[in-house]
C-alpha cells in the first residue's frame, strides 16, 4: 500500500511540475517552428535512438555469454527490441519477464536468465553514475555540494561492487540453496550459474548505449536552437543524471515523467526554457517512436527468417 501510495506521490508531482513548466513558457512553446533541416535532424536522432536500443540488445548477449550460456545474438537482440516496448505497460517488468521466458525457450538456464535481466539494469546504473562522477560538476547549480560528490561516489562503488563476481556469485549461491530448499530440489539438478570475471566488457558497452541515447537527444536540442560544442558535456551529464533518475525512481511506467522533470529542472536555467520543454517532450515521442520501430522491425526479420 505504501509503495503504491508512494508511486501515485511521485507520478502526480512530476505531472505538477511538467504542467506548470509548461504553462508558464507556453507562447514561447508556440512559437517554435521546425524547419527542413531540423526535421531531417530529428530523423537521425530517431535513428541513433533505435541503434542505441539495438546495441544494448546486443550488450544483453554479452551479459549471457559473460554467465557461461552460448547464445545466437541475432536471436537474442530480436528478443530485446520486441520486449522492450513492455517497459511502458504497468508494472514495468514485463519487458524483463519477456526475455527472461524467451531465454528459457531458447535453452538458456533459467537461473542465467534471471540473472541476465538483473544484472543488466545494475550495469546501466553503472554505467550512468561513472558519466555522473565525470561530468557532474558540468549540470550542477553554483557550487557543486561535497556531500553530494560523496554520495556519487559511494553509490557508484556500491554498484560496482555488487556486480563484482565474488559477491553476486555468493549471492547465486545462496539463491539457488535457498530455492533446493522450498522445491527439494538437489544442486545437481539445479546447475549452479557463476560468473568467472568481472563483467568489463558489458560495463564499456552500457556506456556506449547511454552515449548514444545522449547523442540522439543532443540532436533533437540542436534540431531546436544553435548549441555550442562547449555545451555537449553539460547535455551528457544532464541526460544521465535524468534517465538515471527516470529509471530508478518509482513513478509511471518507462521513466514517463520522471525524466522529463529532471531534465526541464537540470536545463531550463542553463538554455532557453522553450527549447528544453519542446526538446524533452520531442525526445520522449522520438524515443517511443525508435523503441516501436525496433520491435516492428525485429519481429519482421524473426517472420523472414522462418519463413
Amino acid at each position: 500500500m505504501m509503495k503504491q501510495f508512494l508511486r501515485w506521490l511521485i507520478l502526480g508531482g512530476t505531472l505538477f511540475f511538467l504542467a506548470r513548466a509548461f504553462k508558464d513558457h507556453w507562447l514561447e512553446v508556440t512559437a517554435i517552428r521546425i524547419d527542413a533541416v531540423g526535421w531531417a535532424i530529428i530523423a537521425i536522432a530517431t535513428g541513433v535512438t533505435l541503434l542505441a536500443h539495438t546495441w544494448a540488445g546486443w550488450v544483453w548477449t554479452w551479459v549471457l555469454q559473460d554467465l557461461n550460456q552460448p547464445v545466437e545474438s541475432v536471436h537474442f537482440i530480436q528478443v530485446y527490441l520486441k520486449t522492450n516496448i513492455a517497459k511502458y505497460l504497468p508494472g514495468n517488468i514485463w519487458h524483463h519477464y519477456g526475455r527472461i521466458v524467451a531465454a528459457k525457450n531458447a535453452n538458456v538456464s533459467p537461473s542465467a536468465a534471471t540473472l541476465s535481466v538483473l544484472l543488466e539494469p545494475l550495469l546501466m546504473a553503472a554505467a550512468a553514475l561513472i558519466i555522473i562522477v565525470s561530468l557532474g560538476g558540468t549540470f550542477a547549480a553554483g557550487n557543486v555540494n561535497l556531500f553530494a560528490q560523496i554520495a556519487q561516489i559511494l553509490a557508484l562503488l556500491g554498484v560496482l561492487c555488487v556486480v563484482h563476481p565474488r559477491f553476486l556469485n555468493l549471492a547465486i549461491s545462496f539463491l539457488q540453496r535457498l530455492k533446493g530448499r522450498m522445491s527439494n530440489t538437489t544442486t545437481e539438478s539445479n546447475p549452479r550459474v557463476s560468473i568467472r570475471r568481472y563483467p568489463v566488457r558489458p560495463l564499456l558497452g552500457e556506456l556506449g548505449f547511454l552515449g548514444l541515447r545522449s547523442l540522439g537527444f543532443i540532436l533533437t536540442m540542436f534540431a531546436l536552437g544553435p548549441l555550442n560544442f562547449s555545451q555537449i558535456p553539460l547535455l551528457i551529464g544532464a541526460f544521465s543524471f535524468a534517465w538515471l533518475v527516470g529509471f530508478v525512481v518509482p513513478g509511471a511506467p518507462g521513466g514517463l515523467g520522471v525524466f522529463e522533470a529532471t531534465a526541464i529542472a537540470l536545463l531550463q536555467n542553463r538554455f532557453p526554457a522553450a527549447i528544453v520543454i519542446s526538446a524533452i517532450a520531442l525526445y520522449r515521442l522520438i524515443s517511443i517512436v525508435a523503441e516501436t520501430a525496433g520491435a516492428a522491425l525485429a519481429w519482421l526479420d524473426e517472420q523472414k527468417t522462418q519463413s
